[in-house]
């Protein structure tokens, strides 16, 4: 047969042509590790929806965390669960908070190790929604002072970067604002700019416990349908001041990722969320997937989709296994 000159196959015969000629890798460096925080002593409660995830109280949170930095993670996410919630959220900017505490702790014990917190109000709210409500209806322009004191509360008590999750319009602005006012301009803003209303969140509510008592959120999340509208919220976060902008969840919405790649010069965060996590779990248990094997390929997927950044619940799994194995590509034997 008259093939081509061009064979693609002469440059994948061997591992150490495949390794020359790739295009992505993984890293350590690319990981956040998200964690979730609860009042207490000694408590490590599993998720059963998220097997090997706990909620800790700040004791646990320290082993963990001292963990993960030993690991070479080199930041981790923070999300709060108090002890009470009220109809304003107030425990989501209390100077007191479990998430306030949580920060000061990490940054006496542990140098070197970048504490992003997340600020929304769904966890703290008796409701379960993200902001004050108005009737039935989440009261955007009234919210956008409470997410902005819980910004200011978080980075008062050290944290490194401010997540602002809420999907509020003019969330990032305010919070830009208030920091800036504050004398923290140097600290920079992770936006969730395109964050989908999505059923891969599912597992997280059980972890957060901040699932709405009534209604859902997709009055203020985005439509999974569009696409477009994703950029005009980037476009928008950048405008107030976003330093980093993020998509939310990352592997059904890996066009997104790749568009917002090829559109916005800013580092773009990718969230592998809990759905994600929970279906390669229960299929590799079912012994219908190698999870290890799925769990690179999926995080090899996001970042060559575009993502600089992957928060993921993968993060030590995915890092031991580059550590032990000096991977950037599980392969398929």
């Amino acid at each position: 047969m008259n093939f081509p000159e061009y064979r693609p196959r002469r440059l994948r015969k061997n591992e150490n042509f495949r390794r020359m000629i790739r295009e992505t890798a993984l890293s350590i460096d690319d990981f956040v590790c998200p964690l979730f925080v609860t009042h207490g002593n000694g408590v490590r409660n599993p998720i059963s929806s998220m097997p090997g995830n706990i909620q800790m109280s700040i004791d646990t949170l320290m082993e963990e965390v001292k963990k993960i930095h030993g690991m070479g993670i080199p930041a981790i996410m923070l999300f709060g669960i108090p002890d009470s919630k009220d109809e304003l959220g107030s425990g989501a900017y209390a100077e007191d908070g479990i998430i306030q505490r949580a920060v000061r702790k990490i940054k006496d014990e542990v140098d070197d190790i970048l504490v992003i917190t997340d600020v929304c109000l769904c966890e703290y709210t008796a409701h379960g929604h993200c902001g004050i409500l108005e009737g039935s209806e989440v009261d955007n322009d009234a919210t956008l002072e409470l997410i902005g004191q819980t910004a200011l509360s978080h980075v008062r008590a050290g944290s490194d970067m401010v997540a602002p999750s809420g999907m509020m319009d003019g969330q990032v602005g305010v919070v830009r604002a208030m920091l800036d006012d504050e004398g923290y301009g140097d600290v920079p803003i992770m936006a969730y700019s395109a964050k989908y209303a999505s059923c891969f969140y599912d597992p997280f509510r059980e972890a957060a416990e901040g699932a709405p008592q009534f209604g859902d959120r997709r009055s203020y999340q985005m439509d999974p349908p569009n696409s477009s509208e994703a950029m005009r919220e980037i476009a928008l976060d950048v405008e107030e001041g976003a330093d980093i902008i993020m998509v939310k969840p990352a592997l059904p919405y890996l066009d997104i990722i790749r568009r917002a790649r090829d559109t916005f010069d800013l580092p773009i965060a990718a969230y592998n969320v809990s759905g994600e996590f929970a279906m390669i779990k229960a299929a590799d248990r079912l012994g219908w997937l190698d999870g290890r094997k799925a769990m690179m390929e999926s995080l090899m997927s996001i970042k060559r989709a575009g993502a600089d950044i992957i928060i993921t619940y993968f993060a030590q799994e995915a890092a031991e296994l580059l550590r032990q194995e000096s991977l950037v590509w599980p392969g398929h034997r």
